[in-house]
């Protein structure tokens, strides 16, 4: 399967130590590139796994604020680790406002960014004020379809996923990564190029914990309801309030925590 690779380790169990074949989750460089008007600019390096490269891309360029929609794009080519997306001509960016140092890591993206100035980046969706409850018995299940639709998570414990539901718990897509804003970037930009975007009829879910950028990324797609499995981090709350997000965290099979948007849940 793409994404992961055979190792052969050994492992004790009982007491008995065997050599036995295990199932490794990729992580790779990826060069990202965009190319317009004919001149070509590396914009980051980020480690991530090799699955769905024009998907990360594209949700990256969006994300980051150096594109607005999936008109601005070309076309998209990747080979050897580098993908390269060529902006339609006549589209500006720019580029300098999110210029990235060498490369960020498959745990951070927010970390790599040059000045600390480049992190707010604005949305040009409002998150939407209508009031859209979604029942507690469709959040309790979320994570049983989150574990069953990671394929890779099951192949190697070592994968992120960001998964999207409409507000009946139906799954509309999800995509994996090692690295959780890589996976975000993935499932954004596949929303973008099918022209789906803004998302204010879904919620998003995240694998682990919800941190400021998860956020971000989240304003910027229009997605009104964030649930984590995991723990959100104090600036994450703050740009969730901020932004007018319903901010889920420690969804369980039994219980969350809501940390604002408490009105679009039914009680």
């Amino acid at each position: 399967m793409k994404g992961i690779k055979t190792e052969y380790i050994y492992r004790e169990r009982n007491g008995v130590i065997a050599q036995v074949e295990d199932q490794i989750a990729i992580e790779e460089p990826l060069e990202m590139r965009i190319l317009t008007d004919g001149i070509e600019k590396s914009i980051s390096v980020t480690m991530r796994t090799p699955t769905n490269d024009a998907f990360l891309a594209a949700g990256f360029l969006f994300t980051e604020g150096i594109i607005s929609n999936q008109k601005e794009i070309k076309n998209i080519t990747s080979a050897e680790n580098i993908v390269t997306v060529e902006l339609a001509s006549g589209t500006k960016v720019d580029v300098k406002k999110v210029e990235r140092n060498f490369y960020t890591t498959s745990s951070c993206g927010v970390c790599g960014k040059s000045s600390i100035d480049s992190i707010n980046t604005n949305s040009q969706f409002e998150i939407s004020t209508d009031v859209h409850l979604i029942q507690k018995s469709i959040l309790f299940g979320l994570q049983n379809i989150l574990k069953e639709q990671q394929s890779l998570f099951s192949l190697t414990g070592g994968i992120h996923a960001a998964a999207l539901f409409d507000f009946t718990g139906k799954l509309i897509s999800l995509q994996e990564d090692v690295g959780r804003h890589n996976a975000l970037d993935k499932l954004i930009g596949d929303a973008m190029l099918k022209d789906s975007l803004p998302l204010k009829q879904h919620l998003l879910l995240l694998s682990g914990r919800a941190s400021f950028e998860l956020i971000q990324k989240a304003t910027m797609a229009g997605i009104p309801i964030i649930a984590a499995i995991g723990a959100p981090s104090s600036l994450a709350i703050e740009l969730a309030k901020e932004n007018g997000h319903t901010l889920i965290g420690f969804l369980k099979k039994k219980g969350f925590n809501i940390y604002c948007g408490y009105e679009r849940i039914e009680n």
